[in-house]
């Protein structure tokens, strides 16, 4: 028993770091680093999320295909060569150039081409670690998401923040370096998934959690046959797809147009985005321990609990960004930092906690491919959104529509209470092989 504990424990902490890795790339190519682009490009911030906006789109779609290549191939030979093809969509943004750093010369169809390869490509990141957790993890699936997804603040820390001041004092404005880079982390990301990654505990001859039977709440054997209308026809799915919808939404919205509103509020110039950065770093490093905070809260009170706490932080980082003053608020921005830290840290862990709470560890993926390429329909255009009516001088609307958003998944949460975790029998069993 102790020697099966040992080999589960292993995977265990390979998976974690490992899904740590992912859910960085994840949250810095999916959304941050257009922070990053905007602060520093020539071109204008509509022509610069122009790319960001149509990789939106086509992801409603490629969400539905990465997940059937997981059900189909598995994680591991359909990770490989989509993570080569975001490698080299990074370097194709190094090569385009366009900065201001020199005099705006570049190639921006090489930029479009190559922001929009990233986009699509980068979203198989966060989709593989959370059903790497999901195959591997019940009773402490909250506690592991909470681990993995410490990956997605982290970038804001390290990536947003961090690399903005230093392409700014060292490399002059110049952001090909961090893209370079970030090639290089992919490229060993895909040598470690080829030789050491496993799909599913079964495998290597284990049970999820290191248990010494399979989960109770599953037949063995038994074939998963989840359709669209099995979704679209359910209240269970609907309520799934409205409630994260919603919040997948804010957070798309906030994190994608944070530094256009900061660069509004300097008059267009970055001084005041560079002082908020100092503030969305110490956010982001709160949103570290939130990520386990809110992995251990699903774990503790039940995930629809949890996620109502989520919601409920939510307004922060929106009122943070609405009431910022011309020249910035110290206050608002400490308000806006600690709301990032709670939204960065507790949407990716407990978006893929409710999928597994709803639909269980076997329909994860049948359910996920299905709901998660529905919710991204608003989200694709949530940062665009924003940064369209900021330019039209409507950041109050903008922020009004937000809070409408974040009231209608609270309430469509609340209606959820009742609802009982699809692998129950196995949320405590953990216990018994300890």
């Amino acid at each position: 028993m102790a020697k099966r504990n040992n080999k589960f424990l292993g995977y265990g902490i390979l998976l974690s770091i490992l899904g740590i890795v992912f859910m960085f790339l994840y949250s810095g190519l999916q959304n941050d680093q257009i922070n990053i682009i905007q602060a520093f490009s020539a071109w204008n911030n509509d022509i610069t999320m122009l790319p960001m906006t149509a990789g939106n789109i086509v992801c409603i779609v490629l969400t539905f295909i990465y997940g059937t290549m997981f059900i189909r191939f598995g994680v591991k030979r359909s990770l490989i060569p989509v993570l080569i093809l975001c490698a080299a969509g990074c370097l194709g943004i190094a090569a385009a150039n366009g900065l201001r750093s020199s005099n705006g010369e570049g190639n921006y169809a090489l930029f479009f081409v190559s922001l929009f390869v990233v986009r699509c490509t980068c979203m198989i990141l966060q989709m593989a670690g959370f059903q790497l957790v999901a195959s591997w993890f019940i009773r402490y699936r909250g506690r592991i998401m909470g681990i993995v997804t410490v990956g997605s603040p982290l970038f804001s820390v390290i990536g947003t923040a961090g690399m903005t001041t230093l392409i700014q004092n060292r490399f002059g404005g110049d952001y090909r370096p961090f893209y370079v880079g970030i090639a290089v982390l992919i490229a060993v990301v895909i040598i470690v998934v080829a030789f050491l990654v496993k799909d599913t505990p079964e495998d290597v001859g284990l049970y999820p959690d290191g248990a010494d039977r399979p989960p109770m709440s599953e037949n063995a054997g038994e074939d998963v046959d989840l359709k669209l209308t099995d979704i679209l026809t359910s209240v269970k799915g609907w309520k799934v797809i409205v409630s994260f919808g919603a919040l997948t939404f804010i957070i798309n919205a906030c994190m994608g147009s944070m530094a256009a509103r900061y660069m509004m509020l300097g008059g267009g110039e970055p001084a005041v985005w560079l002082v908020a950065v100092r503030y969305l770093a110490i956010g982001a490093i709160l949103g570290i321990p939130m990520s386990y905070v809110f992995g251990l809260l699903d774990d503790k009170i039940g995930t629809i609990k949890a996620s109502l706490v989520l919601a409920v932080t939510e307004f922060l980082p929106i009122l943070g960004l609405l009431l910022q003053p011309e020249g910035g608020s110290v206050p608002l921005m400490i308000v806006w930092g600690f709301g990032v830290a709670c939204m960065t840290g507790g949407v990716p862990t407990l978006h893929p906690c409710i999928m597994a709470f709803s639909y269980g560890r076997k329909e994860y993926q049948a359910a996920n491919r299905i709901i998660m390429s529905i919710q991204l329909i608003p989200s694709a255009f949530a940062a665009q959104i924003m940064v369209g009516l900021f330019g039209r001088g409507y950041a109050l609307a903008a922020y009004g529509m937000l809070i409408v958003v974040l009231v209608v998944g609270i309430v469509t949460l609340i209606s959820m209470l009742g609802m009982k975790d699809a692998n129950a029998a196995d949320r405590d069993y953990g216990k018994e092989t300890r």
